[in-house]
């Protein structure tokens, strides 16, 4: 495709950009932003867009991304329960402190995102099986990839881990393509943004989990 193209057909996409999507964009934006600042803000203002985003992507036919938004609703919740409890001893609590992932940390997120794999994939077959137009493609197989790494992001980052933005990273990576094929536009530039966001978001964590280790 060349220069020319690549504008045309973003601007087309542009144009045809639903006011629902653009909401949906600007409280998802916010949401990654307030995840930078480690903000609890961060999940009342992504509450709200993956909620959109449960209509959006089902009109799309994006079912997994359907799925892993209504996920996001749970976990949402989940993480600002996580993220409102204080840690320490009793007279001493603290906000849950950004750490490293531990060995087990890591194993236990390998073993959820190829578990989350098989799952998502398996439900798919089993609800999209006679499809034949929405198996045509690999858009499939790469939406099921990027549910389960979103999955585990969405887990670390409930429990305040440096490692959740490098889940996000590799996800939005992969994610700016599938919805500007799609022909989320919108969507699309948002997940670009993410990205930029998300490299942010792990020097951040990373420097502060380091400043903790060595304050203690």
């Amino acid at each position: 495709m060349d220069f020319n193209a690549f504008f045309h057909i973003f601007y087309q996409n542009l144009i045809d950009t639903s006011i629902l999507e653009i909401v949906a964009v600007v409280f998802g934006l916010v949401s990654v932003w307030y995840a930078k600042k480690a903000n609890i803000l961060v999940y009342p203002t992504g509450i709200i867009s993956v909620l959109i985003y449960v209509s959006i992507c089902y009109d799309a036919k994006l079912y997994a991304d359907m799925g892993i938004n209504a996920f996001y609703f749970v976990m949402s919740v989940y993480g600002w329960i996580m993220w409102s409890l204080k840690t320490g001893k009793p007279g001493h609590k603290h906000e849950r402190p950004i750490t490293f992932s531990s060995r087990k940390d890591n194993l236990i997120s390998i073993v959820f995102f190829f578990v989350s794999l098989v799952i998502i994939m398996l439900l798919l077959r089993y609800f999209k099986s006679d499809d034949a137009a929405y198996w045509s493609t690999n858009v499939p197989y790469i939406d099921t990839f990027t549910t389960a790494i979103f999955i585990v992001g969405m887990w670390l980052m409930a429990m305040k881990k440096v490692e959740n933005w490098i889940y996000w990273i590799v996800g939005d990576v992969i994610s700016v393509p599938l919805y500007f094929y799609k022909g989320l536009v919108f969507t699309s530039f948002q997940f670009f943004v993410f990205l930029i966001i998300a490299v942010m978001g792990y020097i951040e964590w990373r420097n502060k989990a380091k400043l903790q280790l060595e304050a203690s």
